[in-house]
């Protein structure tokens, strides 16, 4: 049986690479049929990487039969999972974020979870002496992975390990690592062609606190104007995204990659309490500046107060 491999919803660039990455290792060394998979269309940076490495986009699956031999990569969020995924037949979840729980599987599984920035830099390290057999397409996709999570080593969760791994690539492929990145965050800040409720949802994670459900949604770019100048009609469509999605609230965080600072949209006094709770800002308006915000997993999740 074929191993499918995937990430999470809303697939960013480490949850559209490292299926690959994954799937080349489990194919290519281990001799195991695995095949690389989508939980919805990657966003523009992830195409961008795709194309710039000569990948084909993995086919993008909304079903899964039970029992299907699975392995779970960036996420360990049933939120974020195929609706049955405690029917599929996991054998291993590689991770970097914190357990959220709620998962269950058939029998003992391979589980790691470790605290750097990005789920492709585990995925080098688990392969041992095999990465001498990587080819530079591979290369290119962890690469690219380690770029996007860390922002460019600015994000708070960048460790040494990736940023280290980063620069032994960049070098072996022969790339300048900051040109590189610029052309990989151009490409993610540009979604002119996406409408509101898209834009929300494209970099997304639902997550709960004290039983109010909120959608947290993150814009990275280095022109924020382009969805800023959006903000009265994203704003109107928090309503639809929330009656669609069953949750509470929207977060929407535009993050400034070049200045270090995320605006997050503030539509109503809910939100406006937790900007002040969480972040200790002072709301005057539809909008907040918090200076130093980058991470979503690191800064913005784990200090939501409602």
């Amino acid at each position: 049986m074929t191993t499918l491999v995937f990430g999470h919803k809303s697939p960013d660039t480490d949850s559209t690479g490292s299926p690959l990455i994954w799937a080349w290792y489990l194919n290519e060394i281990k001799g195991e049929a695995a095949e690389a998979v989508l939980l919805g269309e990657p966003n523009t940076e992830a195409a961008f990487v795709l194309e710039k490495w000569g990948c084909d986009k993995p086919a993008i699956k909304t079903s899964f039969e039970d029992g299907a031999k699975a392995v779970i990569v960036d996420t360990n969020n049933p939120a974020e999972l195929p609706e049955n995924v405690n029917a599929l037949d996991i054998t291993a979840i590689i991770d970097h974020h914190k357990l959220v729980g709620g998962l269950e599987t058939k029998g003992p599984i391979d589980i790691t979870i470790r605290p750097l920035a990005c789920t492709a830099t585990i995925m080098y390290d688990l392969m041992g002496d095999a990465v001498a057999k990587m080819p530079e397409q591979i290369k290119g996709l962890v690469l690219s992975c380690i770029l996007s999570d860390t922002l460019e080593f600015r994000s708070p969760t960048t460790t040494d390990v990736d940023k280290a791994l980063a620069e032994k690539l960049a070098g072996e492929l022969g790339l300048d690592l900051n040109a590189y990145a610029s052309e990989m965050f151009a490409a993610k800040s540009d979604v002119s062609a996406f409408s509101d409720a898209e834009l929300i949802r494209m970099d997304s994670k639902e997550y709960a606190v004290d039983g109010t459900k909120f959608r947290v949604s993150v814009l990275e770019t280095t022109a924020p104007n382009i969805p800023l100048d959006r903000k009265a009609s994203l704003m109107e469509t928090f309503a639809t995204v929330q009656s669609e999605d069953g949750v509470d609230q929207v977060l929407l965080f535009v993050v400034d990659i070049l200045k270090e600072e995320a605006t997050l949209l503030v539509p109503n006094d809910v939100v406006k309490t937790v900007a002040e709770k969480s972040f200790g800002a002072t709301v005057t308006g539809d909008t907040v500046v918090l200076p130093g915000i980058m991470s979503r997993k690191k800064q913005i999740i784990p200090n939501l107060k409602v």
